[in-house]
């Protein structure tokens, strides 16, 4: 083992890439701010019963994903592959319901599963979610919708798609599910392997498959829409009415479940096409049953989440000029010695008002300093020559439009102004 080697299914996240990571998590508590979401950090370690009973013994995850281990104590425990069933276990062992409901919480950190590594895709990603504990009102399912889409607006994402699907209730979905086995027993034999044993076990599953085969024969399925009970229809048709008052645009998919078994009633993917066939950039739903499941009381719930490096994979294909590597406020280029000393006391000056300055350390040429500072996509280029010191000033030259302006360092609110700093 080589160990210089990441393990697979990790990434390094490192300059030049880190700054667009900050970016993007800026607009998050931004957007979350806006709705009125306040952050939960859990640990990145569960119970594992926690997952197998939250998200489903049948789904891929519980059965083929997870990082699981035994601590000293001979304790199951599972590095977290989601964050919604750790923000419902926090949810109950700190008695947030007892306070003002809804409560509006929203995450943000590493998950882990094993899956195969692609674009986009690892074993160790960064996840953003959402989750409203507390009300079944329909209107928070559209909040839910609404937000990821603000946040993608605000990073410049355009040309994705909202599916939007209304899975039913336990009560509605046992009539659904007899009509769903009674369709697919004849095609058994050319099922995969993971339907035919997801068959009578949990036949919801089926539509989420991804082989071609199976995704060919679910097609004519019949439409869990056609099932839905009374309680479960008037809900989807309110969040229907809500979503088309504010004048969003969805598709309706009645082959959408979603990868889990907590999801109840409204679910709901983002997609975009730039990403070719795994093209979901984010999805949800509602899970009435899950805070129940967990031992609590019958809590409606609703929640989000994306992966943020295919949140990041979509904003680079579309070249989102929100989301271009930025490079620092201005490099100072030198001649060595004095201005050496007068470029380090400036730096000093403009890195105290919150400024990215940066400077040469390895006594290069004049040409080198400025070839370095066009690699790091340098905004602006401050040179201190001799002629300038006598004058204490220095040429200031814009990287993008070549223009140079000579500024007085007697007045360093001058500099400021020309490096388009806020003075305020």
């Amino acid at each position: 083992m080589k160990l210089t080697t990441k393990p697979r299914g990790t990434n390094d996240i490192g300059p030049g890439e880190i700054e667009l990571w900050l970016e993007l998590e800026e607009k998050i508590r931004w957007v979350c701010h806006a709705y009125g979401y306040t952050e939960l950090r859990t640990p990145i370690f569960e119970h594992t019963e926690l997952f197998q009973r939250g998200i489903g013994e049948t789904t891929d995850i519980v059965e083929k994903e997870m990082y699981t281990f035994i601590d000293r104590g001979d304790r199951s425990l599972t590095l977290r592959p989601e964050g919604t069933a750790p923000v419902v276990r926090s949810y109950l062992e700190n008695k947030m319901g007892a306070g003002a409901l809804p409560v509006k919480l929203f995450y943000y950190g590493p998950m882990f599963r094993y899956e195969r590594p692609q674009a986009g895709r690892y074993r160790q990603f960064t996840q953003f979610g959402l989750e409203v504990l507390g009300s079944a009102d329909p209107l928070l399912d559209v909040e839910a919708i609404v937000l990821p889409m603000e946040l993608y607006k605000a990073c410049g994402l355009s040309g994705f798609e909202v599916e939007i699907n209304s899975i039913g209730c336990p009560t509605c979905r046992k009539e659904y599910r007899d009509k769903l086995v009674a369709y697919a027993e004849p095609y058994n034999d050319e099922l995969c392997g993971s339907c035919q044993s997801r068959l009578h076990r949990n036949p919801l599953r089926l539509l989420d498959c991804k082989v071609e085969k199976c995704k060919e024969i679910m097609e004519n399925a019949p439409s869990i829409l056609d099932y839905l009970c009374g309680d479960c229809k008037e809900h989807f048709n309110m969040v229907i009415t809500y979503l088309d008052a504010l004048d969003i645009k969805y598709k309706l998919n009645s082959r959408l479940v979603r990868g889990f078994d907590y999801y109840t009633r409204t679910v709901f993917e983002m997609t975009y096409a730039g990403l070719g066939s795994q093209n979901a950039i984010g999805g949800g739903g509602r899970y009435d049953g899950l805070i129940e499941e967990c031992g609590g009381p019958p809590t409606p719930a609703v929640g989000y989440a994306v992966g943020v490096e295919r949140l990041l994979l979509a904003l680079k294909s579309q070249n989102s000029s929100d989301f271009t590597s930025k490079g620092p406020k201005a490099y100072l280029v030198h001649f060595g010695g004095e201005t050496k000393l007068k470029a380090a006391e400036i730096a000093y000056f403009l890195r105290g008002q919150g400024l990215w300055i940066e400077l040469d350390y390895l006594d290069r040429s004049v040409r080198a300093q400025m070839k370095a500072a066009n690699r790091l996509k340098s905004e602006n280029v401050l040179v201190f020559g001799e002629d300038e010191l006598s004058r204490n000033a220095v040429v200031v030259r814009n990287m993008g439009s070549g223009e140079e302006k000579q500024v007085n360092l007697g007045d360093l609110k001058q500099l400021l102004i020309t490096l388009g700093a806020d003075t305020e």
